[in-house]
């Protein structure tokens, strides 16, 4: 069996974490659809229910904590789905990731992209 590799805060997306965020990330799923993301802004908690996400799931979705449901299993790019409900972006994401203001973490990208 392969040691789970560990990074210092960092939640890594593996199969476990994959199997917990199931319903999480199937509920984001489900914010392609227009009806879908009206229904959630009308009743959060009931759409939540809806989906059956566990309480640490349910509890972060209905504190907007992106960062609280990457570990609740949560998926970066389907959060997105869900994120773009409350206006964020991947860059947003990955500023709180970073701890980054988001300014700061487009200036890295950009960064990242010079020889």
């Amino acid at each position: 069996m392969l040691k789970r590799k560990e990074i210092p805060g960092t939640t890594l997306f593996d199969g476990s974490v994959a199997k917990n965020g199931y319903a999480l990330n199937k509920m984001c799923m489900s914010f392609n659809e227009k009806e879908c993301r009206d229904e959630f802004l009308k009743d959060e908690g009931a759409y939540c229910d809806k989906y059956g996400l566990n309480a640490q799931q349910k509890k972060t979705v209905l504190a907007k904590d992106i960062l609280g449901m990457l570990d609740a299993g949560g998926n970066a790019y389907y959060l997105a789905k869900l994120a773009g409900i409350f206006k964020l972006d991947m860059q947003d994401i990955g500023a709180l990731q970073t701890g980054m203001t988001k300014d700061a973490f487009k200036q890295k990208l950009v960064d990242a992209g010079r020889d």
